[in-house]
């Protein structure tokens, strides 16, 4: 018999009082936009060429709006688009679950273009910061999905196998762990030591490429190891849709880092 990780049946609301809850998952995602902001004041004051902090007070409305609309829209779009078709009215329920990065990136990306307009900025000196921050974001993403017993890996006989609510009685790999690890904590610190202990801040637009490699090439890592949406399966070749989405991103960030090279230093 395969011995297996005691999976910590946590319950997915934090707070109940009455009709009234609060979910981990909101709370993450709260911890995330919250600290996120905290940490791009803090390297906005580090670089002159980037934002003011005030212009990221404001920034922050922006892109919480591109995040929770951008990610339930590409989740609709890019996951389920026929059962949404459908049921239209099933799109607002979000508290039912489904968000896509890729989509809340997406939405990210239109807002900042958005504010830079407004502010008469370079696109870039909002990017870069936002950029070096997400991470933080992605790894509470995570761990709440860890929370939910949702998103779980594929079976497996490895030691670090969980037996998942919902998932059958096999072991499977903890692979919302396996992602906040990867595209959280080291994206994160990889981020944090090219923004701070190398010129790449100077560089507009090499911090966002960096980023868009390094989630790129953690989420097509992880992906070997998460069991795909039952709905979807495997796309083709044996990749899922989440690889499919994230290789564009490694292109693009590479396009990026390039392109950064050929112009001028900020």
């Amino acid at each position: 018999m395969t011995l297996a990780l005691v999976y910590p049946d946590i319950s997915p609301i934090a707070i109940e009082i009455g009709p009234f809850a609060i979910r981990w998952y909101a709370i993450a995602y709260i911890a995330g936009l919250v600290l996120g902001w905290r940490y791009v004041r803090h390297l906005c004051g580090r670089v002159a060429d980037w934002m003011t902090r005030v212009e990221v007070d404001d920034l922050l409305l922006w892109t919480t709006l591109g995040v929770v609309l951008g990610g339930r829209l590409g989740y609709v779009l890019f996951y389920r688009p026929s059962y949404y078709l459908s049921n239209p009215l099933e799109i607002l329920a979000m508290w039912e679950g489904g968000m896509s990065f890729h989509g809340g990136l997406i939405g990210v990306i239109l807002a900042m273009i958005l504010f830079a307009r407004a502010r008469g900025r370079s696109f870039w000196t909002v990017a870069d910061p936002v950029a070096c921050a997400t991470p933080i974001g992605l790894f509470f993403g995570r761990i709440a999905n860890f929370v939910n017993g949702e998103l779980y890996g594929r079976i497996t006989d490895s030691p670090l196998g969980m037996v998942f609510p919902h998932a059958g009685p096999e072991p499977r790999h903890p692979s919302q762990l396996y992602e906040a690890t990867l595209e959280g904590l080291v994206l994160f610190a990889v981020l944090a030591v090219l923004a701070h202990r190398t010129r790449l801040s100077e560089r507009r637009g090499a911090l966002s490429g960096m980023f868009l490699i390094g989630y790129g090439l953690s989420r097509i890592v992880a992906e070997l190891m998460r069991q795909p949406d039952d709905f979807l399966g495997f796309i083709g070749f044996g990749l899922t849709m989440g690889q499919i989405l994230s290789v564009p991103m490694v292109l693009m960030g590479a396009l990026f880092v390039w392109q950064s090279y050929r112009r001028p230093v900020a």
